[in-house]
């Protein structure tokens, strides 16, 4: 039996990453345990009649009975810092690039290689007053953004020194302020929400270059996005996208419980491609935490906590933060194993009856603030949902529905069909699109709100009569309806559509959006218009369609203006008609 300090409890019982210890005085909920000679890391989750119960973060095999339990009498914390854009990390912050091709249990496992020192410049002095949130220097990196040291929540006063210019250690002190030392690197709560002067409800819209969800189904920064949707509706494809092109300062994306092989194609691709805001190269203003689905379960379920953590970080520094968590499905999954194991009376399908709560406690984390120092910043949280068989009723996804802002829903049959994007436009929605369009109105485009109404009303009469046209056949219907119809294929192929591998129609800019569906809307006028005139709606069908249906492949993403001139080619093509 291993020998245990006064200070330190004995191991009592193990189940998978569920440990069951002695109670030692002082041990809180929460808190850090270390378990058995490796140190294995795990959270107090109960403390009932003297016995601790410990979720272990770590695989637990070789734990006995005896061994020695030693709180550490801190909560699970994140180490926030220089270092982290850039990094790939495990559901606990702890670097992957220092680790071997296999993961070592306990404390000791997990490197952080070599010191790295980072270059430290001042921005306060010796006596300047300062309140919390205030910036004392800043740090610079090799990427494209400078990251700020501030005074700490909770603390104010006068600054009692501050490191001069230089090369610092990531632990380094660089100031003081009312005898409290600030550092490079400070640890926080990764189930605390960092605290904020307020919040805020931003008009503003996240550009995701997806012409889907940015002319349909657009998410305001620091809103909440749930993309729901079965196996191989291209779930992953879509977040990589919106992970490469949105315009946020900085992208935390979370492979929570994916397999491993696609969490290596992320970091591949985002190691690989061109940042198309700066020029360098994208991963220099991404973190990448990794928890697949072989690694520990319970680090799973902090995982995403992390991610938050982090972007709450950046937003403190004033900057629009993404966080893609893939998928939360497999998160709620590691509750539902753990709950399980502690006997925890189970709800709908065997998921604890604190699904919801959890749920909303991670969402509500994202939002549009003023920081404590007074700038303005966002965390935007999307996450993917995994319905079993593609059920939609599910509890991962019926709750979380009820607390997001917006819903892309993939549909099985687009996605079969090679429609990328295969956003349901039936079945998704926005609630920030009447306020975004409202601002879009005001300021730089007066016709969004109308466009977008016109999209959403042409596919809607599309759908209504795809189904009399099963029963009936197109040419039962009449000019107008078949006019309809042939407008909804033009705006799905047209607009809707696009190609993830394309480098002209990857991402495409808010100017070629509109142009691409001011350009099938005005085809789809002229065809109306033929079809009043007596132009039979077979000729109208019959017409060669191909340059407003090749114009979003043979513009470049900003390009509006080949598109208008290929949309008014289409026009002079249908003029012929008459």
């Amino acid at each position: 039996m291993t020998d245990v300090s006064s200070a330190d409890g004995r191991i009592l019982r193990v189940a998978g990453p569920l440990v069951e210890a002695e109670y030692v005085t002082g041990t809180a909920m929460n808190d850090l345990v270390a378990l058995g000679e490796a140190e294995l890391p795990g959270e107090v989750v109960a403390i009932r009649d003297r016995v601790v119960t410990v979720q272990a973060y770590e695989y637990t095999g070789g734990l006995a009975p005896g061994a020695r339990a030693r709180p550490l009498g801190r909560p699970l914390s994140a180490p926030l810092g220089p270092g982290l854009l850039g990094g790939v990390f495990d559901g606990l912050l702890r670097p992957l690039a220092t680790a071997g091709a296999w993961l070592e249990p306990g404390a000791a496992g997990r490197g952080s290689g070599p010191a790295r020192q980072w270059e430290f410049v001042p921005r306060a002095s010796a006596g300047d007053l300062v309140a919390q949130g205030d910036v004392l220097g800043e740090i610079h990196g090799p990427g494209p953004v400078p990251l700020k040291v501030l005074v700490p929540p909770g603390r104010s006063g006068a600054v009692d020194h501050v490191a001069g210019a230089g090369r610092h250690s990531a632990d380094a002190v660089v100031a003081s302020v009312a005898g409290t030392p600030v550092r490079m690197t400070t640890p926080w709560p990764v189930r605390t929400p960092r605290p904020v002067r307020e919040r805020l409800d931003s008009p503003r819209a996240l550009g995701t270059g997806q012409r889907a969800i940015d002319l349909l189904f657009p998410v305001a920064l620091g809103g909440t996005v749930a993309v729901p949707g079965g196996f191989g509706t291209g779930k992953t494809v879509l977040l990589q996208q919106i992970a490469k092109w949105c315009d946020a300062d900085v992208i935390v994306y979370v492979g929570c419980g994916e397999r491993g092989n696609e969490m290596a194609d992320v970091i591949d691709e985002f190691g690989a491609l061109t940042d198309p805001r700066t020029g360098g190269r994208l991963a220099d203003r991404t973190v990448i935490v990794a928890n697949t689905s072989n690694m520990p379960m319970m680090a799973r379920e902090a995982s995403i906590h992390t991610g938050v953590t982090v972007a709450e970080y950046f937003r403190d520094m004033g900057l629009d933060v993404v966080v893609i968590a893939d998928s939360t499905s497999r998160w709620a999954e590691a509750l539902r194993e753990f709950a399980s194991r502690t006997g925890a009376l189970p709800a709908e399908e065997g998921y604890p009856a604190g699904l919801a709560s959890a749920i909303a406690a991670f969402y509500e984390r994202a939002g549009a603030v003023t920081t404590l120092g007074g700038r303005g910043g966002s965390v935007t949280v999307i996450g993917a949902v995994s319905p079993p068989g593609g059920d939609m009723a599910e509890p991962v996804t019926s709750h979380t529905q009820r607390f997001v802002r917006c819903l892309w829903t993939l549909d099985r049959e687009l996605a079969y069909a090679r429609h990328y994007p295969a956003v349901s436009w039936a079945e998704s929605f926005s609630r920030d699109a009447e306020a975004l369009g409202a601002r879009r109105a005001a300021t730089d485009d007066p016709d969004w709100p109308a466009r977008r109404a016109r999209v959403a009303g042409l596919l809607a009469e599309a759908d209504r009569l795809a189904d009399l046209v099963d029963l009936v056949g197109i040419t039962a219907l009449p000019a107008q309806e078949r006019v309809s119809v042939l407008g909804g294929r033009l705006v799905r192929e047209g607009v809707l559509q696009q190609s993830a591998l394309s480098r002209r129609d990857a991402y495409s800019g808010a100017e070629k959006t509109a142009a691409l569906a001011e350009a099938v809307l005005g085809v789809v006028d002229r065809c109306r218009e033929l079809a009043d005139a007596g132009v039979p709606a077979a000729h109208i069908e019959d017409a060669d369609f191909t340059p407003v249906l090749r114009a979003r492949e043979e513009a470049g993403p900003h390009d509006a203006d080949t598109v208008r001139a290929l949309g008014r080619s289409m026009l002079d093509r249908l003029g012929e008609l008459t």
